[in-house]
């Protein structure tokens, strides 16, 4: 089983726009693209919606019918573990190992012993294909990395091997996660990391680092876009020569985890992939919730009071919804309207103050990462949420594939001159 070259993570709480995600990626894909759609879900986000990861098999399967698309397409089990992947087992067929929790955990001093004898050919100056400098690795880089690394490469293993006795080895695609962690795995981390997956057996099909910078929910990248750039483009070099030295497979390509809205990073990722022809996976997550608030809020009617009460709830909430996502969202409280002041606003000023257009003199990116984390809020309201979904589905639909196609895959694949909207 295998990913394909592009691919996009489409998260989607509610699980009511399947359809609207599927629209977006077959209109890229009248461009000569093969851009394969992968609806995922964590099990946070089933808890806080009391859904199950059936519901999200469901929702692909209905949309992948309803617009009879023939391409292939996958259902995440999105940042799982071995304490919580049981339940994901029957649906899913594509296996988000998040290890990042793993990451600097004390290992065996034999295990370090091992791991640094393996690497006795890669001591000294290893040229990398395409790095204009030499990576320079030394035994004491080597025992630093396996200290920081081997436990969550080792976790990777035991998660894999579970699910491959599970559904059987070849029936789902496997990422690796190490993204949700404070400091970014360098370039020659990243080549010792894929070997370490690669001894253990984990044939990864994507890998979702770390990088520079923040990658906050649903807004966009915060640091220096010429670092990240240097950053992504070895690192897809060093995925390279990992596949051919380590044997991992040769689909093997970066995954970009909170990748949704990094708007000023999409044309160097685009630049990168046409340079070398290689392809990339994008997590879009909760861009489609942020969508459902907005078209709520474009309806009117009751359909912007329910998006105003949700601001409401968050705001008062906001400590409680913002604590799971601390490494991903950065939202200074002063510029937080009030919810008296939300109240007075018009559907368009409260559309415009959410949805993402760089530059508008509108939008307040605090405003829509505080929404970003308030889809409990929604859960909470139940059917009476979920009812405007399907009353205001055809303006909440348009507003889901917009954001997605014009937003995003124009972006991230240089369609076309970028037409978005600055007002």
């Amino acid at each position: 089983m295998k990913l394909g070259k592009y691919s996009i993570g489409t998260g989607d709480r509610f699980s009511h726009q399947g359809v609207a995600q599927l629209r977006a990626i077959m209109n890229a894909n009248q461009s000569g693209l093969d851009i394969t759609p992968v609806w995922n879900k964590s099990n946070r986000e089933h808890q806080y919606v009391h859904s199950q990861p059936s519901d999200v098999r469901n929702e692909a399967d209905a949309a992948v019918k309803a617009l009879g698309f023939t391409g292939r397409y996958f259902v995440d089990a999105d940042h799982i573990n071995l304490g919580n992947v049981a339940p994901f087992v029957e649906t899913a067929d594509f296996f988000t190992l998040d290890v990042a929790s793993f990451i600097g955990k004390k290992c065996k001093k034999e295990d370090i012993i091992a791991f640094v004898a393996s690497c006795e050919n890669y001591v000294g100056k290893l040229e990398i294909p395409g790095i204009k400098y030499p990576l320079i690795v030394t035994v004491d880089l080597l025992k630093h990395i396996a200290l920081k690394f081997l436990v969550a490469t080792q976790h990777a293993a035991e998660l894999y091997n579970f699910l491959k006795t599970a559904k059987g080895e070849g029936n789902f695609i496997t990422e690796v996660s190490m993204d949700e962690v404070e400091s970014p795995q360098t370039p020659i981390e990243l080549l010792f990391i894929l070997k370490m997956l690669a001894d253990r057996g984990v044939p990864a099909q994507t890998i979702a680092p770390k990088f520079t910078g923040r990658f906050n929910k649903g807004v966009d990248y915060t640091g220096n876009i010429q670092q990240f750039a240097k950053e992504f483009e070895e690192d897809v070099l060093v995925i390279d020569y990992a596949v051919k030295e380590f044997g991992l497979p040769e689909e093997l390509k970066l995954s970009i985890h909170s990748g949704s809205d990094k708007f000023s990073i999409y044309p160097v990722m685009a630049q990168v992939i046409r340079k070398y022809d290689k392809g990339i996976h994008l997590k879009t997550a909760g861009t489609t919730w942020l969508e459902e608030v907005t078209g709520l809020a474009v309806a009117d009617g009751e359909g912007l009071k329910a998006a105003k009460m949700i601001y409401a709830h968050s705001l008062g909430r906001k400590n409680e919804l913002c604590a799971p996502y601390a490494d991903v969202i950065d939202i200074d409280v002063s510029r937080l309207p009030s919810v008296e002041e939300v109240n007075t606003w018009t559907s368009e000023k409260f559309a415009n103050t959410l949805r993402h257009i760089p530059g508008h003199p509108d939008y307040n990116p605090d405003f829509r990462q505080l929404i970003h984390v308030a889809y409990k809020v929604a859960s909470e309201m139940g059917r009476e949420y979920t009812n405007l979904l399907e009353k205001y589905s055809e303006i909440i639909g348009a507003c889901v594939e917009e954001n997605i196609y014009e937003r995003h895959l124009k972006r991230l694949f240089n369609l076309q001159a970028n037409t978005i909207e600055t007002e």
